[in-house]
């Protein structure tokens, strides 16, 4: 994908008044976009989140009502992280509450991490996509009670349009394009509709866009260990601002 003033544009729409390829140019094309549109990280991510639900609807009441030993145990529960189950901070993130909640996300997912896993490559979506489910897990604890259950990768997923935003304004020189609408679109959303985290979705953008930033901004060679610090450094301090929400809960 190719990100332009008017959006992000697809590679035939990108290079309109280019020289006509010729049949090797074609070639080299195809099997370069081939290997552009392949996006394992998050094909894998979707699979496991289909497969823990599933595993989730078995224990529980159905395909529509999951719960069970597996929900229970991963859930994010204030009171259960001050307990010492700090692994609810990420295994949340695999977690849905409905077919129609793992639909949406899965749905949001496969579009938004094709995207940015093209962009910046699996390993570095992995760390914004994991760092930014670890800010929307700290965001959701402090903005919920102590025996408040939190599910869903919505965190993670709204730290991938704040990836999307950094990735549109550094090749646009524009903050107000497509990931600019959707940021505005979901937070009226998560505002407006009873029921969703306010602090997983505003603590994953947070965390997307910081990581993203710093893995953008740091990208040479001499600099990517620095980039990759700082971007590993948002997931730190999430569990840290994690820790300073329940340490005073009573178990």
């Amino acid at each position: 994908m190719t990100f332009a003033p008017v959006g992000i544009r697809c590679p035939d729409h990108a290079n309109l008044g280019a020289v006509k390829p010729t049949p090797a140019r074609t070639v080299q094309s195809v099997r370069r976009r081939t290997r552009a549109l392949a996006a394992p990280a998050t094909m894998v991510l979707i699979a496991l989140n289909a497969f823990v639900y599933l595993i989730t609807a078995a224990q529980g009441g159905g395909i529509n009502l999951p719960g069970g030993t597996l929900f229970y145990d991963w859930a994010l529960q204030g009171l259960a992280v001050s307990n010492g189950d700090w692994w609810r901070l990420v295994t949340a993130m695999f977690l849905h509450g409905s077919m129609l909640h793992l639909l949406f996300n899965m749905l949001a997912l496969y579009w938004l991490g094709t995207i940015i896993e093209q962009a910046l490559g699996a390993p570095r979506f992995l760390l914004v996509y994991f760092v930014s489910g670890l800010a929307g897990s700290a965001g959701a604890l402090w903005f919920s009670s102590a025996i408040a259950v939190t599910v869903g990768a919505s965190g993670a997923i709204f730290g991938l349009i704040g990836a999307l935003l950094i990735l549109e304004y550094l090749s646009t020189g524009s903050l107000m394009g497509q990931a600019m609408v959707l940021i505005v679109v979901n937070l009226a959303l998560t505002f407006a509709v009873p029921g969703i985290s306010i602090g997983g979705h505003v603590g994953g953008l947070a965390g997307g866009i910081i990581a993203t930033y710093a893995l953008m901004r740091y990208r040479m060679p001499s600099q990517r260990v620095l980039g990759f610090a700082i971007a590993a450094g948002v997931g730190v301090a999430s569990v840290a601002l994690a820790y300073i929400r329940v340490r005073g809960y009573v178990v």
